[in-house]
């Protein structure tokens, strides 16, 4: 009998991460490679589809060669993606004709506004069990609509980031539930289909989006003879639908059961929990659950930025860190964290409101910006550092906080992505929240949930529970209660500064855009 092995890729926000791992959930190979964003305009946040696919057919490759593995041995692959909003707008050619207008973008204020003369938030929310804001997919293609008439005539179809790399790969457009859950206010989330009715009123055809909805693991097509020579792979090998990345990540905790809470902590975050009844918070997001999808529901609060603050501030900021000799060497993560390190909770008095993209969950402000209060002449870049590490961690309790989920210390929280390899954020993030945080040693990300959906998919799984055998949660960091309390008191000041300085952020916002608009 051969040996059964799995490839798992995420289409992330910075970048797109490989593996390949066996039936016993060992990781032979993994690779990443890295890409930016564009930011045209304040609130703008895009991206060209060639960054996928290129970045894509090269982790992919690397993980074949570099793990030794025959080929053939490979059964599946299954490929994940970022929220990518808009989708990528693709001609009658399939060819991309306008950057995907990704999650993290704001422009589609005016849409928003013009929606709720149309369809009541009420009424949205019975349908889809979203509410009406510029972070919905539906939001951002009514914004091509009116403001890229050119780009909405010649858009055949949009197709999210991994499905187009699919549809790259096997010929077949193809969408799953949670990716079409998560476009928002064209998805009935009773009948798991796309809402005739919404699309209606919106005017957005039906003909634009994929007619084949998927669950996660369902079969989506199979590798061309093109592509399997690209990938280094077998002609015909199944390629499985996917799901949005932080699905896919919280499917790689364990998390399969009602209850069960996850926060992810990347490029932003998503702090989500699992259930099976129709959502309640018009607040949150939801979207059809990646075990499930036509039976549980994935609702999550989510900030737009976290790790892309600290990637902005070690890339843009403090490129470079003097080293013992006083040269100049690249900075990184850990550097950075050793000297945050040594201030004490609170940064020496300097407190950050982390909304440098505008803000989702729970403010939902477009025009939210990032703050620095109390810097003097006294701080560092060490100071920053660890402020915007605790701004995190303060964005993360909010979430929690205006949630109905019980959050108290008798319970924990799973934490993953980027911030759970840092000692020194996971204490903050126990520290500020009050929760006790639970993490793996392991490196537990979306590619390793797209693995388990592979082998879901291809049948050589037969229960989800196999990702308990895979990675294990035995790790726990207890909150520092004399450090909870100084948090505490910080945290009621950090909502007391964004109440505070709403209106002049506003001010500020309109004065610039107008600029930029003559």
């Amino acid at each position: 009998m051969s040996a059964e092995y799995f490839i798992g890729a995420d289409i992330g926000t910075s970048g797109t991460k490989a593996v390949l791992c066996g039936i016993d959930g060992k990781v032979r190979a993994e690779a990443l490679e890295e890409y930016g964003l564009s930011t045209p305009n304040p609130a703008w946040a895009e991206q060209d589809a060639s960054y996928y696919l290129d970045a894509a057919n090269r982790v992919i490759a690397r993980v074949v060669r570099e793990s030794g593995v025959e080929p053939r041995e490979v059964k599946g692959m299954c490929i994940s993606g970022l929220y990518g909003g808009s989708g990528i707008p693709l001609n009658s050619q399939m060819e991309p004709i306008y950057p995907c207008i990704i999650w993290m973008d704001r422009r589609a204020d005016d849409e928003c506004r013009q929606v709720r003369k149309l369809v009541p938030d009420e009424e949205i929310f019975d349908i889809t069990g979203n509410g009406i804001d510029p972070y919905f997919g539906f939001a951002k293609m009514l914004w091509l609509k009116n403001n890229r008439p050119d780009i909405w005539a010649k858009t055949h179809m949009f197709l999210a980031p991994n499905h187009y790399v699919i549809y790259k790969y096997t010929g077949n457009a193809v969408i799953d539930h949670t990716s079409a859950g998560n476009l928002g206010g064209i998805y009935d989330m009773h009948n798991h289909c796309w809402s005739d009715t919404m699309l209606d009123r919106l005017g957005i055809p039906k003909d634009k989006l994929p007619q084949k909805m998927l669950a996660p693991q369902d079969i989506a097509g199979v590798l061309t003879r093109e592509a399997a020579e690209c990938l280094g792979l077998w002609e015909g090998m199944p390629v499985c639908a996917g799901c949005i990345d932080c699905l896919a990540s919280t499917l790689a905790t364990g998390a399969l059961y009602d209850g069960q809470h996850v926060a992810i902590i990347s490029t932003s975050i998503n702090w989500g929990v699992i259930h099976s009844d129709f959502p309640a918070n018009p607040e949150y997001i939801s979207m059809p659950y990646s075990k499930k999808p036509r039976r549980m529901i994935y609702t999550y609060g989510g900030a737009s930025t976290a790790g892309a603050l600290l990637r902005w501030f070690r890339d843009d900021v403090v490129p470079f860190i003097p080293d013992t000799d006083g040269r100049p060497i690249r900075s990184d993560y850990k550097r950075l964290d050793s000297f945050a390190e040594r201030i004490s909770p609170g940064s020496d008095g300097l407190l950050i409101l982390p909304y440098f993209m505008g803000e989702r969950s729970p403010i939902w402000d477009t025009k939210a910006r990032g703050t620095v209060l109390g810097l003097t002449l006294k701080h560092s870049y060490a100071h920053i550092y660890r402020a915007l590490l605790e701004a995190v961690a303060y964005s993360l309790r909010h979430i929690m906080e205006t949630s109905n989920v019980d959050v108290s210390a008798n319970s924990s929280c799973v934490l993953i992505g980027g911030a759970s390899r840092s000692p020194l954020w996971r204490q903050i993030f126990a520290d500020v929240t009050g929760v006790p945080i639970l993490y793996s040693k392991e490196n537990v990300e979306a590619p390793l949930g797209d693995a388990l959906l592979a082998a879901m998919g291809t049948g050589c799984a037969e229960s989800f529970d196999l990702i308990k055998e895979w990675v294990k949660f035995e790790n726990l960091v207890q909150p520092n209660i004399e450090n909870h309390d100084r948090y505490t008191r910080l945290f009621k000041l950090y909502k007391k500064v964004y109440t505070s300085l709403k209106c002049n952020m506003h001010e500020l916002t309109d004065i610039c855009s107008g600029e930029i608009e003559r």
